[in-house]
């Protein structure tokens, strides 16, 4: 305790502190206990006292009588149940107006007499000894006096003292066994929390794989433990994509740095015709513009993540909006005779960031036809489906395989393949970024974007927008 007492309330461990407020809140109802039943009993021997007081009263009115112009007790000796009510410490005075003893009942010739009083009981003190009181007028004939019975409260006193003397040493001890068992008690509900702090301890960056596995019931602790596995789970993935995401965009961004450098290096190595510096420099410049493309990719990405990228939403009527953005990929659908059919309704509109929107459904349409071979189809069309607004784009290419569908829109994920070359890099060595972005916005959008496919068959985009 005195360690204790030496730190701030917010350092005592967790299980002390739920111990003292156990034992502080079990006290105060002990103490409330305690004093009520104290109260109750002490009213219930002085009930018990005045009860007898009152039936002695009543039995002495049988022996009263008139005597020389005096109330008195008459013929006792033949009313025994008057005397069989009296011991050493109970008497009963038959008092004139005045208070002058006319008669006493007792069997103890030392007992005291108290002043007259009203009508009822009272307890008063004669030489330091309670005594219990009752009083009540009485007539023969026209004689007038009273009768005053009493009875000593050193037994009901010694009881109460006894019984007070059971609480004050039976509270402490009540108490000391509370807090043992409170104390195990916490400890035992908060042995899973410790094991959580072990298993926190136990994770670090490289291990993330620890798991609490709590067994026990689906209480507060259950939750708790069963949150922090969700938790862990959540960061495992996220500290996994962190990864893929680092170590692709360092490929990525190494892939056209080394072709930079080869270049460099090769044009270096010996003169050349200024043709072929020439070319060389135009292969440079696209592999500066791929570079381009990729940081300007990496820093979109990052601002949504960041929560920086604040959409401005305007009204756009949805009609013109596609037919602008199919305008943009038609020579290269006329290039590979692809047709493009579109069906959007007049009059449908929606709220959103028109540049936003533009990136998305462009990249949707440019994949589309670069993936679609010679001759295809790609169709654009919308609907309206309650408050949201759904556009598809679909084409007649050969499909994705279904184990891909799931993790379609995720950063630098790659379907092995011409897929992935067709889709994924569309056409110019992209870095995967494509539908990871237009999943971004769609979301940013308070929607999502969705992919059918089936091999064979072709696939189709589903843009869900607010």
């Amino acid at each position: 305790m005195r360690m204790l007492s030496h730190l701030r309330p917010s350092q005592i461990p967790l299980r002390i502190r739920l111990t003292l407020w156990y034992v502080l809140s079990l006290g105060f109802i002990l103490v409330l206990f305690t004093t009520f039943l104290y109260l109750q009993v002490r009213r219930s021997l002085v009930a018990q006292v005045d009860a007898a007081l009152h039936l002695a009263a009543t039995q002495a009115l049988l022996s009263l009588g008139e005597e020389g112009g005096q109330l008195a007790f008459q013929n006792v000796e033949r009313n025994p149940e008057a005397m069989r009510n009296l011991n050493d410490d109970f008497v009963i005075h038959l008092l004139a107006q005045d208070g002058t003893v006319l008669d006493t009942l007792s069997n103890d010739d030392d007992v005291p007499v108290f002043p007259v009083q009203a009508t009822g009981f009272r307890t008063l003190i004669d030489e330091e000894d309670p005594w219990r009181v009752y009083s009540q007028e009485v007539a023969a004939g026209s004689i007038t006096g009273r009768v005053q019975v009493a009875q000593e409260l050193e037994p009901v006193v010694e009881t109460l003292a006894s019984l007070q003397a059971q609480i004050v040493l039976g509270l402490p001890l009540a108490l000391l066994l509370a807090g043992l068992g409170g104390f195990f008690l916490a400890s035992r509900a908060l042995r899973p929390i410790d094991h959580i702090t072990q298993t926190a301890r136990a994770i670090s960056a490289s291990d993330l794989g620890q798991r609490i596995r709590y067994q026990g019931p689906a209480d507060e602790v259950g939750r708790l433990a069963q949150t922090f596995d969700n938790m862990l789970d959540r960061l495992q993935a996220a500290f996994g994509r962190e990864r893929r995401f680092t170590g692709d965009a360092a490929h990525e961004l190494r892939t056209p740095l080394a072709a930079l450098k080869g270049r460099i290096g090769v044009t270096l190595s010996r003169p050349r015709q200024p043709a072929a510096y020439v070319e060389t420099l135009q292969e440079m410049e696209q592999q500066v513009d791929r570079l381009i493309r990729l940081s300007n990719d990496l820093l979109f990405m990052a601002r949504l993540d960041q929560g920086q990228f604040r959409p401005q939403t305007e009204r756009i009527e949805l009609a013109d909006f596609m037919a602008a953005v199919m305008d943009q990929v038609r020579p290269l659908a006329e290039a590979k005779a692809i047709t493009l059919v579109e069906s959007i309704p007049p009059g449908l509109t929606l709220q959103g960031d028109l540049d936003l929107l533009i990136r998305l459904h462009l990249n949707l349409l440019d994949n589309a036809v670069k993936y679609t071979p010679a001759g295809g189809r790609v169709t654009v069309q919308a609907e309206r489906m309650g408050t949201q607004v759904i556009v598809s784009v679909s084409d007649t290419g050969p499909g994705i395989p279904a184990e891909h569908l799931p993790h379609l829109f995720e950063r630098f994920y790659r379907v092995e393949g011409d897929r992935a070359r067709g889709w994924r890099d569309n056409g110019q060595g992209g870095a995967g970024l494509g539908l990871a972005i237009a999943y971004e916005i769609a979301r940013a959008h308070g929607g999502h974007l969705a992919v059918q496919s089936e091999v064979g068959r072709g696939t189709t985009f589903v843009v869900y927008l607010s």
